[in-house]
């Protein structure tokens, strides 16, 4: 089979290095990859917002099955355009998309259907939006409505914050077209939990649950990131939590996207947040996580290109998806200065004997050197029976990974360490 991946970041590279272990894949195309990935699959210079050209392309090397991994071309209906020349796809089309595609929907959706969720009010009208604040409750949040590169929701902790954040959005256009429409919604408390669901709009088989480390700092200081490490699973998501998720969350979730002639296929991430009164959804998101990936693929036993096939033709309830018993910790290696100003073209050395743990997202191959070319630059993953072992595993084999500047956090997983001793789950 010749398999086509959309996207060029680490989440990529663990789908890859997964999809690989199937004896039937021959061939695996990454658009646009990145010049880690060129390792394990062949990399073409096609971006993964170019749905004209990614279609062209998958015509003509006769690709068997695609899989769209980022937000973008999902929300922008890749999906929908391949399908069109006959090719079968992982990932929801573009109406269901929207789920992630507009937070003003997927608020009014679980208002509608009576999943948890933060008591909200949206705007279109800057004007008003500051009105609401002079009466808000504080700390709030504000959210951009669209697509920001997981940039666009601010916790504002004083009234003068989140009017400075409602002019900055929808005013000066911090995020474009993105911040038309804004969502202010009442800051919740509690840990965060991150649960990915394989659906086929039928079936809903959630993975192992995460914990992601989004502050750039040590216990959890300095600004947000993309996420500086995970570890899975998260040991505040006990059986019964998992059992209330599902009964409240998740197959409303499914049902209310089929009830909207939206049916959702693919990856459905919920973002969760334990508050002393229940599990409430912070976001929805229509493809995998990252970093969330690179620990929940390792942990999976079976194979990732057979159930993604069998949510494609609605068989997921007839395929076996087992997940091991064991633990996983990724730790990410940034530029210094991530996630503001960084400098990139640093070489990067990567011993063969941790090879198989490194997921790359920001590199690039110049002159035969593997070279930085992102904030991100890649995750290092270790699989154990335990949290600790994993969690010490994984910042071992850290030690054989460098590039000059190369920053990380030394905290990944201690959080969930203590949890896992006694530590008061919903008070850290």
């Amino acid at each position: 089979m010749k398999i086509l991946v959309v996207g060029g970041g680490g989440r990529e590279h663990a789908i890859i290095k997964k999809i690989k272990e199937n004896i039937s894949v021959e061939k695996i195309f990454a658009l646009p990859g990145n010049g880690g990935i060129a390792l394990d699959a062949e990399c073409v210079n096609i971006g993964a917002t170019e749905i004209d050209k990614i279609c062209d392309f998958a015509a003509e090397n006769a690709i068997d099955y695609a899989i769209v991994a980022p937000d973008d071309p999902l929300v922008l209906g890749c999906v929908d355009a391949l399908n069109e020349k006959g090719i079968k796809c992982f990932g929801p089309d573009k109406a269901a998309a929207i789920i992630e595609g507009s937070k003003v929907f997927s608020k009014n959706l679980m208002k509608k259907y009576n999943i948890p969720t933060a008591e909200y009010e949206t705007f279109d009208d800057a004007s008003e939006a500051l009105k609401y604040l002079e009466t808000a409750k504080i700390p709030t949040v504000i959210k951009a409505d669209g697509l920001a590169l997981g940039k666009g929701v601010i916790i504002a902790q004083t009234r003068e914050e989140a009017k400075a954040a409602v002019v900055e959005i929808m005013e000066n256009g911090k995020f474009g077209a993105s911040g038309n429409n804004i969502v202010i919604e009442e800051f919740l408390t509690g840990p965060e939990v991150s649960v990915l669901a394989f659906t086929d709009g039928i079936t809903l088989v959630p993975m192992v649950s995460s914990m992601d480390h989004k502050r750039i700092g040590d216990n959890d200081t300095g600004l947000n990131t993309g996420g500086m490490g995970t570890i899975a699973p998260n040991p505040c998501y006990t059986k019964e939590m998992a059992e209330i998720c599902m009964e409240k969350i998740f197959l409303p979730t499914m049902a209310a996207m089929k009830a909207e002639n939206r049916t959702f296929k693919g990856c459905l991430y919920f973002g969760l947040m334990l508050t002393p009164e229940g599990p409430k959804v912070i976001e929805y998101n229509c493809r995998f996580g990252d970093p969330e990936t690179q620990v929940v693929l390792p942990l999976l036993e079976s194979d990732l290109l057979t159930v993604m096939m069998a949510v494609t033709d609605e068989k997921l309830a007839e395929c076996e998806v087992k997940f091991s018993d064991k633990n996983a910790c990724c730790v990410i290696l940034a530029s210094k200065g991530y996630p503001e100003a960084y400098e990139k073209g640093k070489e990067i050395t990567i011993d063969d004997s941790v090879a198989d743990s490194v997921y790359v997202a920001g590199a690039k191959v110049e002159d035969g050197k593997l070279l930085t070319n992102g904030g991100r630059v890649l995750g290092v993953t270790a699989v154990s029976d335990t949290l600790e072992s994993a969690i010490n595993d994984a910042y071992k084999k850290l030690e054989k990974v460098n590039f000059e500047g190369g920053y990380f956090r030394h905290d990944i997983g201690a959080k969930a360490l203590k949890i896992q001793k006694g530590g008061d789950v919903l008070g850290i």
